[in-house]
């Protein structure tokens, strides 16, 4: 994708399908298809926003890349290191440079576990502390997150969804991570909580150099936070640009449909615009159309769609994406 040697992140024909088991003796009989092929790069620094409807591959592109699930297929690196080709003890100590934040707050925190031992865990499982180190460096994540020290001795049903959220935030900051798949953190929380928590992670990222795959639904927010924004449909990528050149020019007749759905506060200009309703249901990732993925659902598709996969290539510098149309 690119030749920048400040790449993070390198993902190369990823394929992530779950096996469907059927009768009693537990015959394989399909597959959900659930990546299919994705390939980007996520640099030294910046956010890359990933966006797409439900159900579309978003969280198992980011839970596949940190290993949470062996790939299918494909290969990704960071820093030059395959990931997928990494034994059990290799990438269990790679996992100190990649954490994860949840997308529910209320089930990603152990209930029995207080907060002290809920981040300071990570730190007790590398050997990184013990004893009263774990306690000053809990007490110093909880600042760094904004919430008082003090109440390292809580346990998560004592706090709100915006506070849980941010406990999870400090449990992957703990060994000083250089790259965070944030797999939806606010779509949780309330909306006045969603800045807050946003408004968070960037100051990290500028304090500590962080690098994130941000995962949402929201187009807005995505806009705010990311430099890059990738679009998915059906467990592959059919667009990638950077965030002002993909909000003002979608190219893809997909990302032109998502972003004509973003409600503006402007009835004029609501008046004006040119709406692009979809129509009929996302297809069944056990059996996905051939050809183009979009094209059951695409307003100027045609037979020749249906015979050939578009080829993911460079529509213009920077901006990549997947249609016979462009």
């Amino acid at each position: 994708m690119t030749a920048n040697s400040n790449v993070l992140i390198k993902v190369e024909n990823l394929v992530m399908h779950f096996p469907i088991y059927r009768g009693v003796i537990r015959r394989q009989v399909g597959a959900v298809h659930a990546v299919d092929g994705v390939s980007f790069d996520i640099r030294q620094g910046e956010t890359l926003g990933l966006v797409g409807e439900s159900g579309c591959g978003k969280s198992t592109t980011g839970r596949t890349i940190l290993q949470l699930y062996k790939p299918t297929d494909g290969n990704v690196y960071f820093k030059d290191t395959n990931l997928v080709k990494l034994r059990q003890e290799p990438m269990r100590l790679m996992r100190r440079e990649m954490q994860m934040i949840f997308q529910d707050p209320y089930a990603s925190l152990n209930p029995r576990m207080t907060v002290r031992d809920i981040v300071g865990e990570p730190l007790l499982a590398f050997g990184e502390a013990s004893g009263k180190e774990i306690d000053d460096r809990v007490k110093e994540l909880l600042h760094m997150v904004q919430l008082n020290p003090d109440y390292s001795g809580r346990y998560p049903h004592e706090f709100s969804g915006g506070q849980r959220q941010r406990i999870g935030l400090a449990r992957a900051l703990a060994l000083n991570p250089s790259f965070i798949v944030c797999d939806e953190p606010i779509s949780a929380l309330d909306v006045s909580i969603q800045a807050q928590v946003v408004n968070l992670l960037e100051a990290l990222q500028e304090k500590l150099n962080l690098t994130y795959l941000f995962i949402a639904h929201d187009l807005s927010m995505v806009r705010h936070i990311s430099n890059r924004v990738a679009v998915m449909y059906l467990g592959i990528i059919v667009e990638l640009a950077d965030r002002n050149d993909l909000f003002a020019h979608p190219m893809h007749p997909y990302t032109q449909a998502l972003l004509s759905a973003i409600p503006v506060a402007d009835p004029v200009y609501n008046e004006k615009r040119r709406r692009v309703i979809l129509e009929g249901d996302v297809p069944s990732p056990v059996n996905p159309p051939s050809g183009c993925r979009f094209r059951t659902r695409c307003p100027i598709a045609d037979a020749f769609c249906a015979e050939k996969t578009p080829e993911w290539r460079e529509v213009r510098p920077g901006h990549f994406a997947a249609c016979h149309k462009i």
